[in-house]
């Protein structure tokens, strides 16, 4: 897909886009949020609502560790093994009660993104057991719905490491980090995408408000990925 840099005047190609998947693409309800405040409240430590905002989007084990320790208590390592194992567990119950739903006019965006010739990546901070699940629910599969699935199963570390973004672009065949666009909910998300060099986009759609967003380095944010096709195809643009 071509879009303009009015900086520059220059043509620049976004020929792969990465999103998050939890708050971004699809809606749980914020099942992710209460799923990992209860698997860590439940080994005794209090988790504040600006810590919980603060670890979202990162891999859920180092979440865990993190959210326990500033909540009161130094874990070891079974025990965070233990409370992530007790966060999926919290989430298979809670998804079959009440599935995901794909958010509002995410799935023509992505078919219209795709039909241009734009590739789409979800990546995510779950674990591949999770992703499975969050698809299945919503009937999405790669090579019908989507280019590539990258979790935190197949990288050395999650967000804010740029490493999902960048096994996106490797399983899509895009080498050039100037012709991706990562798009994410959470602060986490544009720090993974800064980190990796591309364009960065955060949304609307997840918990975490604009403000916040728009403290970090970003490229655009957005209401919605639903606004992505017009954003490019509109020719608008506008990188740092």
């Amino acid at each position: 897909m071509t879009t303009t840099d009015l900086h520059s005047g220059r043509t620049t190609m976004i020929d792969l886009v990465a999103l998050d998947i939890a708050g971004t693409t699809l809606d749980d309800g914020g099942t992710v949020y209460d799923a990992l405040r209860a698997a860590v409240e439940e080994r005794g430590a209090t988790v504040a609502p600006d810590d919980l905002q603060t670890w979202m989007g990162t891999d859920k084990v180092t979440a865990i560790d993190a959210l326990l320790r500033l909540g009161g208590v130094t874990p070891t390592t079974h025990q965070v093994a233990e409370s992530f194992d007790r966060f999926r567990a919290i989430l298979r119950s809670r998804y079959a009660e009440q599935p995901a739903v794909v958010l509002p006019g995410v799935a023509d965006a992505v078919r219209t993104l795709r039909a241009a010739g734009v590739k789409v990546a979800l990546t995510t901070g779950f674990s591949r057991d999770i992703v499975d699940l969050l698809l299945d629910s919503v009937g999405w599969q790669v090579d019908t719905h989507l280019d590539a699935v990258v979790t935190t199963d197949d990288v050395p570390a999650g967000r804010p490491a740029p490493y999902m973004i960048h096994r996106a672009m490797e399983w899509t065949g895009v080498t050039d980090v100037r012709r991706v666009l990562a798009a994410g909910d959470t602060v986490v998300d544009l720090r993974a995408a800064e980190n990796a060099g591309v364009v960065s986009v955060g949304v609307l759609t997840g918990q975490t408000p604009r403000e916040a967003l728009e403290a970090e380095p970003h490229d655009h944010v957005l209401a919605s990925v639903s606004a992505l096709p017009e954003l490019l195809l509109g020719a608008e643009l506008v990188t740092r």
